[in-house]
């Protein structure tokens, strides 16, 4: 994980969209922002799970937040444009991206897997956050320093039986972090696009996955703040390209 103490005001100022943000990592991510002075864009599919967020930083005395609805897995072109359109209307500004919405299901062997299922699991953890990043470049590029964290998987780093699509589509999204991060070098270096590796983290996704992990064992979502406060603040100018293993490497 990355050392870091955070400044209370961090944030302070900044427009920052966190996309699975109803529950778990996305959750816990987006609250940590607003507790430091973000206003953060909460995007997910169930909108009574993104108003428990929004009440939580309400209740916290945070920076209101924003609700916005969107199921990745059929939004398109139009509907990307559309919100970064609205965000531009409402906030003039974006300086952060954190992509923590995924697909999953549950592990077989490749020759099981159907194509809907691989095309659902692309769409939505791999085709999302480049055409969501895509729309919104241009108000990433009037910010002064703005930050893209994209949420990798341990199966996707380290492919392993059974995980397939799953293990494809994170996989796939290390090599667009990697690409993006290499145009951002030459053509907007004040943009940096990286990928964090969270681990064996307390979610919900974690309990499908492992049900019969011990929930205790795993990493709590708190824990791993101070490497996306890093990450998504300032201080983390000049770190680009970088894929992040949390659970493995210590920074």
């Amino acid at each position: 994980m990355i050392q870091y103490q955070a400044p209370a005001d961090l944030l302070r100022d900044r427009v920052i969209l966190v996309t699975g943000a109803g529950q778990g990592l996305g959750r816990v991510a987006a609250l940590e922002f607003a507790k430091h002075g973000a206003t953060v864009i909460l995007l997910g599919r169930k909108v009574e799970k993104l108003e428990g967020v929004y009440d939580e930083i309400l209740d916290a005395g945070y920076p209101e937040a924003v609700i916005f609805s969107m199921d990745l897995e059929q939004a398109s072109d139009d509907d990307f444009k559309a919100m970064a359109l609205g965000i531009k209307q409402q906030f003039k500004r974006l300086d952060g991206i954190l992509h923590n919405a995924a697909r999953y299901f549950t592990p077989s062997l490749l020759e099981s897997q159907p194509l809907d299922q691989w095309m659902t699991l692309l769409r939505v953890n791999l085709a999302a956050p480049f055409a969501l990043t895509r729309a919104c470049l241009p108000l990433l590029r009037q910010a002064p320093d703005a930050s893209v964290i994209m949420t990798g998987e341990t199966h996707g780093h380290t492919p392993k039986a059974y995980w397939g699509g799953f293990a494809v589509s994170k996989a796939a999204l290390e090599a667009l972090t990697k690409i993006w991060a290499d145009e951002m070098d030459s053509q907007s270096p004040h943009i940096r696009i990286n990928a964090v590796i969270p681990g064996p983290v307390n979610t919900p996704m974690r309990t499908r996955s492992h049900p019969g992990e011990v929930a205790e064992s795993r990493i709590q979502p708190e824990a791993l703040m101070p490497s996306y406060l890093y990450l998504m603040g300032p201080d983390s100018k000049g770190k680009n390209g970088i894929i992040y293993d949390l659970a493995n490497v210590e920074y």
